[in-house]
């Protein structure tokens, strides 16, 4: 019993002294050196504070969507019904107020003179060539009426403006054709040509050509042959766009001939009635392009003839475009003049002095900017706009 006690204490005390080593308490080396000490514990990281508690809100509901507007939907552009060509001249009667100051009032008032004597007479020519009627027609013009005043013993106003009116006409040549050669028997597209210089308005002026032809019934494809001036093809496919008709174009600098003729050769796929051709306006001093364009009458001309070769002239110009429209005629056979901006000027006149000077009848006249203010000429209308439907300064 005591060994047993003894043996209980002393493992007793073994297991003391070994949690006591463990804990470092009594720890000893070999040598009876104490053991170095552990190394320190690092301090525990700070505690970061906890933040207070936020409200908790409520979910809100989400925003109620609107309806994006529906996109908008362009109609197509509606095709424009050009105005009948039938009466334009005499619709736009007022638009050659300028040209009657001379004409109507001048003429009439000088002719209803008591007496007419030299002086009076030389009034009269200097009134027409001041209107750029010319010189040769002029004298013409004056001698008939001397002669026929002095025969008739003419003086009433009514007899007067007759007498004028009939002479104006006359130097007009009634007898020209003016017709558009807008269709071609066969089946094949008649060929339009628009030649003149720049600053005539010969782009503006195709697009309005279209017009009449499509006023007139015609199905049109015009072919954009300026493809030196960077805005020309859109231009006239503004023009185009307005009736309908197509356009036939290349790139910017293209061969103007190839264009032309790939714009005859659509014409005839599509079996219209005529393709209207814009050419590239022209210095008629610039010998390398005027050949230029009669090659594109040469190579246009592999479809067949060209039907209409519209010389377009500047009426603001006055005689200088006569020598314009000389040096057109010796390259592309011009077979009918386009005068525009006739409103701008009081000099009516150049309509005979072109025609007496180039033996080329005058087509088509513009007497303003609207798309219908082309007009077909006709030589009684037009007297009759210039002089007034009544004499002016001449009492009966």
């Amino acid at each position: 019993m005591d060994n047993l006690v003894a043996v209980l204490i002393v493992v007793g005390v073994l297991v003391l002294f070994a949690v006591a080593l463990t804990a470092g308490l009594v720890v000893r080396r070999r040598g009876g050196r104490p053991a170095p000490p552990l190394p320190p514990i690092p301090p525990a990281p700070p505690v970061p504070p906890v933040p207070p508690p936020t409200e908790v809100q409520a979910p809100r509901a989400p925003p109620t969507e609107v309806a994006a507007p529906p996109a908008e939907v362009l109609a197509p552009p509606v095709r424009e019904r050009p105005e009948p060509t039938a009466g334009r001249l005499v619709r736009l009667r007022a638009r050659l107020s300028r040209s009657q100051n001379v004409f109507g009032k001048g003429l009439l008032t000088l002719l209803a003179r008591d007496h007419l004597d030299e002086e009076v007479w030389e009034e009269i020519e200097d009134s027409l060539i001041g209107a750029d009627v010319g010189v040769e027609a002029t004298r013409e013009i004056v001698d008939r009426l001397r002669e026929r005043t002095s025969v008739l013993g003419t003086r009433s106003a009514t007899e007067l403006r007759t007498l004028l009116a009939d002479e104006l006409v006359g130097a007009l040549d009634p007898t020209l054709d003016r017709t558009l050669r807008s269709t071609r028997p066969g089946g094949t597209p008649a060929v339009l040509l628009v030649v003149g210089v720049n600053g005539a308005g010969k782009t503006t002026t195709c697009g309005k050509v279209a017009r009449v032809l499509v006023a007139d019934g015609r199905s049109v494809v015009l072919g954009a042959a300026d493809t030196f001036r960077a805005a020309a093809a859109d231009q006239l496919a503004t023009w185009a766009g307005r009736v309908g008709a197509e356009v036939v174009r290349g790139p910017e600098g293209a061969d103007p001939a190839s264009v032309a003729f790939d714009a005859v050769q659509r014409g005839i796929e599509a079996s219209v009635d005529a393709v209207l051709i814009d050419t590239a306006g022209r210095l008629q001093n610039k010998v390398g392009l005027m050949d230029e364009l009669g090659k594109i009458k040469r190579v246009v001309s592999r479809h067949g003839p060209v039907d209409e070769t519209l010389l377009v002239l500047d009426a603001t110009t006055g005689q200088n475009g006569l020598e314009q429209a000389r040096v057109f005629t010796e390259v592309v056979d011009v077979t009918g003049v386009v005068l525009t901006k006739l409103d701008g000027t009081a000099k009516g006149g150049i309509v005979i002095a072109v025609q007496r000077k180039l033996g080329i009848p005058v087509k088509l006249v513009g007497l303003g900017e609207g798309p219908d203010d082309l007009a077909p000429f006709d030589p009684a209308q037009f007297v009759d706009a210039l002089l007034g439907t009544e004499p002016l300064g001449v009492d009966a």
